[in-house]
């Protein structure tokens, strides 16, 4: 443990546009090694073993597949090297080897490797090699369900629907086999026009909106990776030529207000756009008595990135702590790619002119987290984000070495460096 002092923050989700929920997949896992070009084992399927009612393995782990065994008198016969054979849901002899061991809240729980393809599904017993006795046969009890997702291509028909309820077959596009995702966000569909651009997940995906309805959008993608690109579920979509007139705080926001309370530090508030929605903040913070909540701003959108010298005037009326977050995901879709630069400083200027801390968010040394390799532009862009007060990362396998790395570029040494920046041009970003 470092010992240090930990704050958290909280988001609420805001109005913002998301895809919906796809439905889970059946509860069959498959546990798959990672092979060379010629089939061989180069690295076992890493697997999290524990009961039901355990926590989930540390943060520092990523196992490649969860299974919830019954019986917690099973789960403390099992030793390190010790071997658990099962047959899977094809109907095939596998076994899953013992490697190390890992207290948790509730219980332990065991990394367990295995060397074959197994299938395993809820119902799948499983025994300790050698050993015989009562209570040598452990059940798994559940499986996460896995997330379904749709593969979109260039060339692809995508219909967005307000209703889940309608189903994929009575979709305007189901007859042009177009896939079928939904999104329960009324301002995307009274906003959207045909000929408007549109993206998902922070631009990973690039469409173009062919028609439109009062449930149904439909959009031909433009831009996706060459093999395909994932879109899941509770991923962004933005328009960025419409003009949604959505507000920035919900009923859920303000329910969710009060379990932030109760649990965090700070509250992150989603797509503010205007010195209204700082407002009904400051209102909402001051009828919950909450003097040392912070309060963070993050500046998704064209309109709350015009209106940053306004939102910060409002909210520093406030006796609430501020920050403000740099959503540099979101802001590359809303204002382009080419523009994200000159915005991001811009903000990091007028920021440091009013004396409020920010936080560089999105994608930070992202290769790094993933696979324990950073590339070149990671790293300058890490010396760019010495400027702000924070730097967020993202999860991922190798989280340990990025906060290392970023810890050594953030303490070298550098000279200071104030940005002498002319005034940048709000009008090529409408």
């Amino acid at each position: 443990m470092l010992e240090k002092p930990r704050r958290i923050l909280m988001d609420l989700a805001g109005p913002k546009p998301r895809t919906g929920k796809l439905k889970h997949r059946p509860c069959v896992m498959k546990i798959s090694p990672k092979r060379n070009a010629r089939g061989d084992v180069i690295f076992p399927a890493q697997v999290w073993l524990c009961h039901k009612g355990a926590h989930p393995p540390p943060s520092y782990i990523s196992p490649d597949a969860v299974v919830y065994v019954k019986g917690l008198k099973f789960l403390s016969m099992l030793e390190i090297g010790d071997g658990l054979e099962f047959y899977d849901a094809r109907g095939k002899q596998r076994m899953l080897k013992i490697a190390e061991e890992y207290p948790v809240f509730g219980g332990v729980g065991y990394m367990a490797e295995c060397f074959s393809a197994a299938y395993v599904e809820k119902g799948t017993e499983m025994y300790i090699k050698g050993k015989k006795g009562k209570h040598d046969v452990g059940l798994v009890v559940d499986i996460p369900a896995a997330e379904r997702f749709i593969r979109l291509r260039v060339g692809d028909l995508l219909t967005i629907s307000r209703d889940s309820s309608k189903g994929k077959k009575k979709s305007m596009g189901a007859k042009a086999g177009a896939h079928w995702i939904t999104c329960s966000s009324g301002y995307l569909f009274d906003s959207a026009k045909p000929g408007d651009p549109i993206a998902f997940d922070d631009g990973k995906i690039l469409g173009t909106i062919q028609g439109t309805c009062m449930s149904e959008i439909i959009v031909s993608i433009t831009r996706a990776d060459q093999r395909g690109t994932k879109l899941g579920s509770e991923k962004s979509i933005n328009i960025p030529e419409s003009n949604i007139p959505f507000e920035g705080l919900t009923s859920k926001d303000l329910k969710d207000l009060d379990f932030v309370a109760a649990h965090a530090h700070m509250v992150g508030v989603s797509s503010v756009k205007n010195v209204r929605d700082v407002i009904v903040l400051r209102q909402e913070i001051e009828k919950r008595q909450l003097r040392k909540m912070g309060i963070v701003l993050k500046i998704e959108t064209k309109d709350g990135f015009k209106n940053l010298p306004l939102l910060l005037l409002e909210v520093m009326k406030s006796p609430n702590p501020v920050g403000v977050m740099i959503a540099r995901g979101d802001l590359a879709v809303e204002c382009g790619w080419e523009r994200l630069a000159d915005v991001q400083e811009e903000i990091l200027s007028i920021c440091n002119a009013a004396h409020i801390p920010v936080i560089w968010a999105a994608q930070v040394l992202e290769s790094l987290v993933k696979t324990g390799v950073p590339t070149r532009a990671e790293i300058t862009d890490v010396a760019s984000g010495r400027r702000a007060s924070c730097i967020m990362l993202n999860r991922g396998k190798h989280i340990l070495e990025a906060v290392s790395t970023l810890d050594n570029i953030l303490h070298g040494n550098s000279t200071e460096v104030k940005a002498e920046l002319k005034p940048l041009s709000l009008s090529s970003l409408s």
